[in-house]
């Protein structure tokens, strides 16, 4: 395989299909990694990629994934952490098994890929990881268990980024704000305007906005950027 290859999770559809897109356009091949096996097909088609159907959630899966991409594919020389899941719920209502599901996914997702991908790039003395927080990592009404797993990624990022600076893995954090994608697009008009009225630069964000800035942290344009958390909201405030 002569391209670098670039393994993007929750890239079926929304900001990880935009990611991937841009990733290819930049010379990667792309592994797409989700749920539904139709959907990554066509997803790794779209951009002449390789599809993975995986749970991100289960550690051994996850393990045998890895695998199966290294010894079929090749390398993995970038890692992108974007799948994730919301179960939105004020806390006093939230169930165990709504605040479980989110951490499972958009937490243990990210951990579970690193511990398995992080021992091959420390053996190569090399490595991109990306991982996808949100603007809700500060906090955000009704989502207590998305905002709580997106603040434990990127404590996990800057961690990493301490622990694997001195292999030439570089680990960093980006922040989408408001992003159109097909969960936003199903938003109620009021709640989508109140949403847009936060953002300064008047528009709302497109994945690709997302997967320019994955594209510049996979490059070596940024060999000497580790542990940072970029924010990729057109100025959002929540």
């Amino acid at each position: 395989m002569e391209r670098p290859i670039a393994l993007v999770t929750g890239a079926q559809q929304g900001i990880g299909r935009g990611i991937a897109e841009v990733l290819h356009d930049r010379g990667f091949h792309v592994v797409i990694v989700d749920l539904n096996p139709a959907a990554v097909a066509e997803a790794a088609n779209a951009v002449d990629g390789t599809g993975k159907a995986l749970d991100v959630s289960d550690f051994a899966a996850v393990q045998s994934g890895v695998e199966a991409v290294e010894r079929e594919v090749g390398p993995i020389h970038v890692l992108v952490n974007n799948a994730g899941i919301n179960r939105d719920r004020m806390l006093h209502r939230m169930s165990e098994e709504e605040w479980d599901e989110v951490v499972a996914v958009d937490l243990k997702g990210p951990f579970n890929l690193m511990r398995h991908v992080v021992p091959r790039m420390r053996e190569r003395k090399a490595g991109r990881i990306i991982n996808i927080s949100s603007a809700s990592w500060q906090g955000n009404v009704g989502q207590a268990n998305y905002a709580a797993a997106k603040a434990g990624v990127i404590g996990l990022t800057k961690t990493a980024a301490r622990e694997l600076a001195r292999y030439n893995i570089t680990v960093n954090a980006v922040c989408p704000g408001f992003i159109d994608t097909p969960m936003t697009q199903k938003m109620p008009p009021e709640a989508y305007q109140r949403m847009l009225d936060k953002i300064p630069m008047g528009r709302i964000g497109t994945p690709l906005d997302v997967g320019r800035v994955v594209a510049f942290l996979a490059s070596d344009d940024a060999a000497y950027v580790t542990g940072d958390v970029i924010n990729v909201g057109g100025g959002m405030v929540l």
